[in-house]
């Protein structure tokens, strides 16, 4: 059993019948899945999922999980996903995929949000290791990234894996792929983000995790805020 697969059973114990679930995106998220899905065929667990993704969603199913839509409801009891940066203040950095808007709206909407990650994913600062993804709205991207430009940001338009043409999010938007002086902190980045017109939502999801899952050499440590 891999690290990934290891923290991915983990996270699945914290869950009980009667819960809705939402569900990550990814390699880690897709164990998740994949026991979750186990635990209600074999062990009677009684689970409603709330997709973070389209791909997700189509596994989720396919496995013979119920999946609603968010517009369904207004709160979620357990949130479990990745991420692609850990701080030790529980920062987060997400959205190397598609699915930024979505995953920020369930990791707000869940009364317990869990990372499940292994070491490589632990950094001293947000950016450390990717530029920060931020999604904006295609007709305003040049004004947009003026504005990031002018908090210190360098970066520009996420292509598509082909690089024949940019990449499109599940909403429609561009990506601005951007990095940032190493002096700014997450907090002050996350809410000049916030206050950018044009910018529908981006990487750093600051205060929002209520657990960290890390595995490592197989072992499960649990940090909580």
């Amino acid at each position: 059993m891999n690290e990934k697969q290891l923290v991915a059973i983990h996270a699945a114990s914290h869950v009980q019948s009667g819960m809705l679930v939402g569900l990550g995106t990814g390699s880690t998220a897709n164990f998740f899945i994949e026991e979750l899905a186990r635990k209600q065929r074999e062990d009677g667990l009684k689970v409603t999922t709330i997709a973070s993704s389209n791909i997700s969603m189509i596994k989720a199913q396919s496995l013979g999980l119920t999946v609603i839509g968010l517009q369904q409801v207004s709160s979620i009891d357990l949130y479990v996903d990745g991420a692609d940066e850990i701080t030790p203040n529980m920062a987060l950095l997400k959205g190397r995929g598609y699915d930024l808007v979505m995953e920020k709206l369930l990791a707000k909407a869940a009364k317990q949000f869990l990372v499940v990650a292994d070491k490589s994913k632990l950094v001293d600062r947000i950016g450390t290791n990717f530029p920060i993804p931020i999604e904006v709205m295609p007709f305003a991207w040049q004004a947009a990234k003026k504005s990031i430009e002018a908090l210190g940001g360098v970066g520009d338009l996420r292509p598509n894996v082909a690089k024949d043409g940019l990449s499109i999010t599940s909403y429609g938007s561009l990506v601005l792929d951007m990095r940032f002086p190493a002096e700014m902190n997450e907090v002050t980045l996350n809410q000049s983000l916030n206050n950018i017109p044009g910018v529908v939502e981006h990487g750093i999801f600051s205060g929002l995790a209520h657990g960290i899952l890390i595995a490592d050499q197989e072992q499960v440590e649990e940090r909580w805020r």
